[in-house]
């Protein structure tokens, strides 16, 4: 029987280190995401800006852009000497700038071509290697279809080719006249078309995203599926992850409170250079409580002595 797993979604400009670090006050198990990075990006850029991580932020999976075998294959071995622990493809993104780079959700329609990187990533590194995608590219062809069949053929391909372990983001990408935005607004959810895969493909790891926002939501999605993926949830209220470890890895740890959090945090800030840009990711710390209209005040002061001085309050 697989271990479950939860996890947080890589999402471009939000999950940086400071993100990570942040989190991990709050959980120590969940899975994290670096933002994806271009293949291109890893081979030729500033390696250690990167890619450089710390330790407290494992487990941790690189996400990498690219279709370039040759490259893809550089990359595995780069990122292996780093420490990371996975690498996961994207071939999920809609956006039109990571169609220009030939990945993304463009991906879908070339299974192929990232089986032939599955393969040469293989040979180059020894690191688990999985894909993020979604169900199926919506074209007029299967406009009226769930696009089950389209996603059987993608996962049949390229877990030939080595891959174990997939997250579906459960609905369909539309590449043209569509921003990512719309994409997430226009297009319906599927949950039933994952739990589908994972029925089809037993022996395969197959985790869900899409919209999922509860520990209730993943108590039920967990029935059918080995993982499960948080979103924008995870940064829009990032206190509710305090209830992944003891509800899905039987920690005993308790959660600390909000502003011991924020204490932990602080060395992190005092390190910082003004303006304190990683005070963004603590924005919806006090989601959804009375104190979280002062707190958002506080933060937006770019100001440490602000913080601590919240930190002294009764509130």
């Amino acid at each position: 029987m697989m271990k479950k797993e939860v996890s947080i979604a890589p999402m471009l400009d939000w999950t940086d280190s400071f993100f990570r670090r942040f989190v991990r006050l709050i959980t120590q198990k969940a899975t994290l995401y670096t933002e994806m990075i271009a293949e291109q990006a890893i081979l030729k850029g500033d390696r250690e800006k990167l890619l450089a991580f710390f330790p407290s932020e494992q487990p941790l999976v690189l996400q990498i852009g690219g279709s370039t075998p040759e490259i893809m294959a550089k990359d595995a071995k780069i990122a292996e000497d780093y420490g990371y622990k996975e690498l996961n493809i994207n071939a999920g993104c809609p956006s039109e700038r990571v169609q220009a780079g030939a990945f993304g959700a463009c991906l879908m329609a070339q299974p192929e071509r990232i089986a032939q990187c599955l393969e040469q990533m293989q040979k180059a590194s020894r690191i688990p290697m999985s894909i993020k995608t979604r169900i199926a590219l919506e074209t007029p062809e299967n406009k009226d279809k769930d696009g089950y069949d389209e996603l059987k053929n993608f996962v049949k391909i390229t877990s030939e080719a080595g891959c174990r372990k997939f997250i579906i983001h459960a609905r369909k990408a539309r590449l043209k006249g569509f921003s990512p935005k719309e994409n997430r607004q226009k297009l319906p959810l599927n949950y039933d078309v994952v739990y589908r895969l994972k029925d089809d493909f037993p022996h395969l790891n197959i985790q869900i995203n899409g919209n999922i926002g509860s520990v209730e939501e993943i108590k039920h999605h967990l029935q059918f599926v080995d993982g499960v993926m948080i979103g924008r949830k995870a940064y829009a209220d990032p206190y509710f992850l305090g209830q992944i470890d003891s509800l899905f890895y039987a920690s005993k740890k308790p959660t600390p409170t909000r502003k011991q959090i924020v204490q932990s945090f602080l060395p992190l800030l005092e390190s910082q250079e003004k303006p304190l840009s990683a005070t963004r990711h603590l924005m919806g710390l006090y989601y959804k409580t009375p104190q979280s209209k002062l707190w958002k005040q506080t933060l937006m002061k770019n100001d440490l002595a602000a913080i601590i001085d919240f930190l002294k309050s009764d509130i």
